[in-house]
């Protein structure tokens, strides 16, 4: 039976050409879908690995041409620590969860190299108002004051590509390029290893990450200063009234700005989801006008192959028979489309494209060619039907 659908096929290979043409188009679009999505599902149920609820950001800016000192700036954090519904507050960088910014450098360590890696400041407190999970060892505390070298804590993805097997803590790297002279400042000791955290987008995958610990005796005057706070369940906009007044109440040169981190998670959300919605529709619009297209092809061909039918069920071929040979020619033809979309696919993983893992790309080859099977078969499904309706003698009369 095999061998007669390929010399059926092989009989009209220019029409069935076009078909391969096509069902190999539809599967391209399809891998490249389904390769998109199943990535973003997968970011999207792995734990970002740190809490954001109850956490709000507050942004303090000192006047125009003004900076702020690190001890009145210490103040103000112990003012807002103060406030009934408060819990922790934590000093960091600009690079905060779910914003638009951020800081990226590359470490080594005995010839290995990290790779991009998000990196952070953060003072004692961070741990604490982000809720972060310990590995192993510890985070920062006052014990580090006197350290000879830069205490950092990193995530579990940095300690892999660092270190491997090997134990970390305690271990000395320094940037992925240092220059010749190397200062203490620029030696980092680990401290404590966290689990991996997203803190770019529910879309994205977890990116290493790297605390350096911001030195609580720091002279530094700063412009602006970005404070992490974990308050009480709850509270809302009465507390961050509370927390603007306390800080203008410092000084009435300084603006503030509280936001809750979770409204940034779901604004970056949006951000994110549009150019993959996008891409969905432009795909379901291709499927359907490849669908429209197929279905059109099989019935115009069995309307060119009256003749043909009409011979074979003339000799004793079944209703049912006619219908299986057009539908198992059409899964015949989706077959060698499906291959050769499946040997340009296959380069993906084996190319480790766009830095991804194989795993995305192998299910999304499996999910193309399940999806294009369907829509083929559904295409054909009908029109078998009609082949399989026509009678011998009206088939033959029209000839």
């Amino acid at each position: 039976m095999l061998r007669h659908l390929f010399t059926l096929i092989w009989n009209r290979k220019r029409a069935n050409l076009l078909l391969i043409s096509e069902i190999f188009f539809s599967f391209v679009v399809l891998f490249g879908v389904g390769a998109v999505l199943i990535t973003v599902g997968k970011n999207y149920l792995t734990p970002h690995g740190f809490n954001y609820e109850q956490l709000w950001r507050l942004e303090v800016r000192a006047g125009q041409g003004l900076k702020m000192p690190r001890a009145e700036l210490d103040d103000v954090m112990r003012q807002v620590k103060t406030l009934p519904g408060v819990r922790t507050v934590a000093l960091t960088s600009g690079n905060l969860p779910f914003i638009f910014s951020n800081n990226t450098s590359d470490f080594s360590y005995q010839g290995k190299v990290s790779g991009t890696t998000n990196v952070y400041d953060a003072d004692d407190h961070y741990a604490a108002a982000t809720q972060l999970h310990l590995r192993e060892g510890r985070w920062f505390t006052q014990a580090d004051d006197g350290s000879n070298h830069r205490p950092v804590v990193i995530t579990q993805d940095l300690r892999e590509t660092l270190f491997g097997n090997e134990p970390a803590l305690g271990k000395i790297f320094t940037w992925g390029h240092p220059g010749k002279d190397i200062k203490p400042e620029d030696e980092f000791l680990v401290m404590g290893v966290v689990d991996n955290v997203n803190m770019e987008s529910d879309f994205s995958a977890p990116i290493p990450a790297l605390w350096k610990r911001l030195i609580p005796f720091d002279t530094t005057h700063w412009e602006t200063a970005n404070v992490l706070v974990r308050v009480a369940p709850g509270e809302g906009g009465v507390l961050q009234e509370k927390i603007a007044r306390t800080v203008a109440g410092v000084t009435r040169q300084w603006t503030t700005e509280v936001r809750v981190v979770n409204d940034d998670r779901l604004h970056r959300r949006m951000y994110t989801l549009v150019p993959v919605v996008g891409l969905c529709l432009m795909g379901l619009f291709l499927i359907i006008n490849v669908a429209l297209g197929l279905f059109g092809v099989l019935w115009y061909n069995i309307s060119q192959r009256r003749a043909e039918i009409g011979l074979r069920r003339a000799m004793g071929a079944t209703g049912a028979g006619i219908g299986w040979q057009f539908l198992g020619e059409m899964m015949v033809i989706t077959t060698f489309g499906v291959l050769l979309g499946g040997l340009l696919a296959a380069q993906f993983p084996l190319l480790h494209a766009f830095d991804l893992p194989a795993q995305p790309y192998l299910l999304a080859i499996g999910a193309a060619a399940a999806a294009v099977y369907f829509i083929t078969a559904l295409c054909a499904w009908q029109p078998s039907r009609l082949a399989a309706a026509i009678q011998p003698a009206v088939a033959l009369r029209e000839e």
